[in-house]
């Protein structure tokens, strides 16, 4: 059968130990001298710099926070302002409009006063001619009736008398 010495192989050789942790020593030494300063360096320049850039990060999201609110209250008064002014030129159109319907009903109010003047003026003219023809009628009848004979002026008077007493009857 195969001899074979398991005690040995579980414990190490102590100077291969001894050896191993000397050797293990001296390269831990050797890597602080030489590296420990240089490499705590490092990670205190990356750390130095993932802060800072934490920072302007956060500074960065400050400000653009800060730039909506802003851009949001623009925003806002911008509106209100739109607002105004359609108000306005709603309310001015309004005026307006009511202006020049006051003025169209004013021009039609006069349109239709000089009608009424001018449709009385007529009235009267006619009015005027038509005694004046009854008057010249009468007299020419009267002037039939007497042959000719007769006082005019008199005659004339009773007419138009008469004619002012019938159109006051009207």
């Amino acid at each position: 059968m195969l001899n074979v010495d398991i005690i040995a192989k579980l414990i190490p050789n102590p100077l291969t130990l001894l050896t191993q942790l000397c050797s293990t020593l001296i390269l831990f030494l050797l890597a602080k001298k030489f590296l420990w300063k240089s490499v705590q360096n490092w990670l205190n320049a990356r750390t130095d710099k993932m802060q800072e850039e934490m920072s302007e990060c956060t500074t960065a999201k400050e400000e653009a926070q800060a730039d909506r609110e802003k851009a949001q209250a623009q925003l806002l008064k911008a509106s209100d302002q739109a607002k105004d002014i359609v108000a306005s030129a709603i309310s001015q159109a309004k005026s307006e409009k009511d202006a020049i319907l006051q003025s169209a009903k004013n021009e039609a109010q006069l349109e239709k006063d000089r009608a009424h003047a001018q449709i009385e003026a007529e009235r009267s003219a006619m009015y005027a001619q038509l005694k004046a023809e009854m008057v010249d009628v009468a007299l020419a009848a009267a002037q039939k009736l007497l042959g000719g004979e007769y006082q005019a002026q008199v005659d004339e008077k009773a007419i138009e008398a008469f004619v002012k007493d019938a159109s006051s009857h009207e």
